[in-house]
């Protein structure tokens, strides 16, 4: 079976994740994609990044209905900075038998040469760099440029830093997250 990994931070996740991971889906036949949000993403830092638990169940609430989207909490039950190479190994012995994908954004292939293992990360994974408004396939050196598969998403240039930044604002984000993720941001008060 192949089987999709897609990390991040998701806060919030927004409907650019959703649509992503039902593209790579389809185009890979991925028998489910599972959406591991991360405990301290090593380019971010902890600061700024909204409390773990409502970043889970704003995604809990996000996937809810598509039964090929699944969660793994492995980072965040790990704790600390999130290494992808470190999810990939315990993914990999719960799915020996499994081909493993990693789903991720063209912005984040331009620092994978400099990422924590790197080639463990292409052994453990075939890696796969979704497109993104204004990201094209960046400049990678051979060993890793001829590794990488890119599959062609939808481009809708949405993040979550711009959400966060309208909300700060006052100002809509409809259609930019589901409307029951969009109820959650507003029942807690979050990013305000």
């Amino acid at each position: 079976m192949n089987i999709g990994m897609f990390g991040g931070t998701f806060d919030p996740p927004h409907v650019g994740h959703l649509l992503a991971a039902e593209h790579a889906r389809e185009q890979l036949d991925l028998a489910r994609v599972i959406f591991v949000p991360s405990s301290i993403p090593p380019h971010k830092g902890d600061h700024g990044t909204l409390d773990v638990r409502h970043r889970l169940e704003m995604l809990r609430i996000a996937l809810k209905g598509n039964r090929y989207f699944e969660i793994s909490d492995v980072e965040l039950k790990r704790g600390g900075v999130s290494y992808t190479v470190d999810t990939l190994r315990v993914l990999k012995l719960e799915y020996p038998d499994d081909a493993l994908f990693f789903l991720l954004g063209m912005d984040m292939l331009t620092d994978f040469p400099s990422w924590r293992s790197p080639e463990e990360i292409l052994e453990l994974a075939e890696v796969v760099g979704l497109t993104r408004p204004d990201f094209p396939l960046p400049e990678l050196a051979q060993p890793f440029r001829r590794r990488i598969m890119v599959c062609r998403i939808p481009e809708i240039a949405i993040s979550s830093s711009d959400i966060r930044r309208k909300v700060r604002e006052g100002r809509s984000i409809r259609y930019m997250v589901g409307p029951s993720v969009e109820a959650y941001i507003k029942e807690h008060g979050l990013y305000r």
